[in-house]
């Protein structure tokens, strides 16, 4: 038996049984589509991933053109003859995109294909797919949320969201960063973010401390002062958080800055309109109380005045009584000038405002104001010649200007210089709103501290010593200003001196002319004055002052009754006081008088009245305690204005 052919025949079976299982490998791949084409590309065979992942069996698409598995898009574009063109150009091609399943369904394919030559024959191509629609989902996923969050960081506008690489150099920028820093990203990528504090965080090495919080903390928050691109300044709030590498080395920071400078402007307009508000309230219940002491102090101080006078009388020729009676009378002035004053702080007394020269008034009292400054003390005008009229009570202004000129003046035990200046100046800060004269008194001297600062309107505060003030010349000052409609301000530093600004509103009328009534000396009063005065005290003291003035006198305790005496005749003037018991008060009662009783003339005295304040301009009212000479000059005025009617 011949044995040549049997190494052929052994080589030969091992190829087919090699070529056997490397069929049964390709067609039992349920993961690939792996598939023949021949060079027209109709298909040639088809495997099990093919028929899992296309949903065709092999009976069903071997035979056709591979086209068929193409979206129609694609066909229509001539893809599927394109692909294999390349793939005979370059010996291999690969693509991913959308391919059809039997239902029309489409997935997304990860494809190569490969020509197969024999020799330098075609015989077709090998294709291979893989069905990579959930990886592509997964990607485009990741893709698309870090496409969303690089728009959301990169487009908000009212943070500065931007990251820092572990030293402190900014290495990405946003729209935020750019609207509220005003850099652009070339412009501050790369550089170090401590350009962005104030010179002085800088030297105190406040960025350096920012990050090593953050690292050491795992955060770092605060509000303070940021620069921005052209130099200016806004109140920022910061975050810093340190970002972390997977083994807990530190990768950067992310820094969000946002610029809360209107809400910090709107946080301490609030807290100023709390302090005003505390500090009207404070004044308002001062008031309250100031104006209730005075009423009742002003009653005691018309008994000592009124029983004074009869004193005064009985020892005409004892020179030492005589000096006992001088000292009980300046005593009693001293008492009505103290009520005069916790009256204008309190804004409880009634007043005569008329529009005024601020230059001409400030001239008329020029030397007042001089006289009591003292050697060392230069006393300097500067009132622009164009400053505004002035709608204000006149003696009232005189009082609050040298008030301020006395302050001035205690505050230089070493000599200085006191300015009293006047400009126009146009407010729009509640609860101002208009034209206004801003009248300042301004020193050299020793300053106000600042536990000192909040008391310097209250009654009865003073820095002297006893016996030196009374601490009611700047209460007189705020209560002149606030019942002018207008506010007063005080800035000071130690051992700099001090300013304080009255802001009185701009007379709209003509300016008021001075006109001075000579009274004669010695006034001869003859008739009958009807007194009105519930305090019996009070009321002696009265009559007493009455009948030296040559007036007989009736006395009532209350308006009723008055109205029942004025029945009969006989009364020729009547003289009461406002504030009684009962229905009516002496307003009331004037206002009786003047309907049932025009020809009668009326003169009302107040120590203090709510009702005072708004009675009719032309009700005349004479302020207790009233020395003799101011009680006839009132009676005089009002008998004569009678005698023209």
């Amino acid at each position: 038996m011949s044995t040549e052919g049997l190494p052929q025949a052994a080589e030969t079976r091992d190829l087919f049984e090699g070529e056997r299982r490397f069929r049964l490998l390709v067609e039992g791949v349920v993961d690939y589509a792996i598939y023949m084409l021949d060079p027209a590309g109709r298909i040639t065979n088809w495997n099990a991933g093919a028929e899992r992942i296309n949903g065709y069996r092999a009976s069903e698409i071997v035979g056709q053109h591979f086209s068929k598995l193409y979206t129609l898009e694609d066909r229509d574009a001539g893809k599927p003859a394109k692909f294999l063109e390349t793939a005979l150009r370059q010996g291999k091609f690969e693509d991913e995109g959308w391919r059809l399943r039997k239902d029309g369904s489409r997935f997304m394919a990860s494809e190569v294909i490969a020509p197969i030559n024999e020799g330098n024959k075609l015989i077709g191509f090998a294709k291979i797919i893989r069905d990579i629609t959930e990886r592509r989902k997964a990607q485009q996923a990741l893709i698309e949320s870090e496409r969303q969050f690089r728009m959301l960081v990169s487009g908000v506008t009212d943070y500065a969201l931007y990251m820092l690489d572990p030293k402190g150099y900014v290495t990405s920028w946003n729209a935020g960063g750019q609207n509220i820093k005003g850099y652009l990203p070339d412009e501050i990528i790369g550089q170090h973010f401590s350009r962005f504090y104030t010179e002085t965080d800088r030297a105190a090495g406040r960025p350096a401390r920012a990050l090593a919080i953050a690292s050491e903390a795992g955060r770092y928050e605060e509000e303070g002062w940021r620069v921005r691109k052209d130099g200016s300044f806004f109140w920022a709030s910061v975050v810093i958080d340190p970002i972390r590498n997977d083994d807990g080395s530190l990768a950067g920071f992310a820094k969000i800055t946002r610029d809360i400078s209107e809400r910090r402007e709107a946080q301490l307009a609030l807290e100023k309109v709390q302090r005003q508000l505390a500090e009207a309230q404070k004044m308002d219940a001062l008031g309250q109380l100031t104006g209730g002491v005075a009423h009742d102090f002003n009653n005691l101080l018309m008994v000592v005045a009124g029983h004074v006078q009869t004193i005064k009388k009985a020892v005409a020729n004892d020179p030492k009584m005589q000096r006992a009676t001088q000292a009980i009378e300046l005593a009693a002035q001293r008492g009505a000038n103290l009520t005069r004053q916790l009256l204008s702080f309190s804004r409880r007394q009634r007043v005569n405002p008329q529009a005024i020269d601020v230059g001409a008034r400030v001239e008329a009292i020029r030397d007042v104001l001089t006289s009591g400054l003292g050697k060392g003390i230069r006393l300097v005008f500067d009132i622009a010649p164009n400053a505004w009229p002035i709608t204000v009570d006149t003696s009232e202004f005189e009082i609050a200007l040298v008030n301020l000129v006395v302050n001035a003046r205690d505050a230089l035990p070493s000599g200085g210089t006191v300015t009293i200046s006047a400009t126009n100046v146009h407010i729009e800060e509640a609860p101002l709103n208009g034209d206004y004269v801003a009248l300042s008194v301004t020193d050299t001297g020793v300053g106000i501290p600042d536990d000192v600062m909040s008391k310097v309107f209250d009654p009865f505060f003073t820095t002297k010593p006893v016996g030196k003030g009374t601490g009611l010349g700047l209460s007189q000052v705020h209560g002149f200003v606030h019942q002018a409609g207008g506010t007063v301000k005080v800035s000071s530093a130690l051992r700099s001196g001090t300013s304080i600004t009255m802001y009185l509103p701009r007379a709209t009328g003509g300016v008021v002319t001075e006109d001075k009534k000579d009274t004669p000396a010695s006034v001869v009063h003859t008739g009958t004055v009807l007194l009105v005065e519930d305090n019996p005290d009070v009321a002696t003291a009265s009559a007493e002052l009455l009948n030296q003035l040559g007036y007989s006198v009736r006395w009532v305790p209350d308006a009723t009754t008055a109205l029942q005496e004025l029945e009969r005749d006989g009364v020729d003037v009547v003289f009461s006081d406002i504030v009684m018991p009962g229905t009516m008060d002496g307003l009331g009662l004037a206002l009786a008088i003047r309907q049932k009783h025009p020809e009668l003339p009326v003169l009302l005295a107040t120590g203090y009245s709510e009702a005072a304040r708004n009675a009719p301009a032309d009700v005349p009212i004479l302020r207790k305690p009233y020395q003799i000479h101011e009680l006839s000059r009132a009676l005089s005025d009002l008998t004569r204005l009678h005698s023209h009617h």
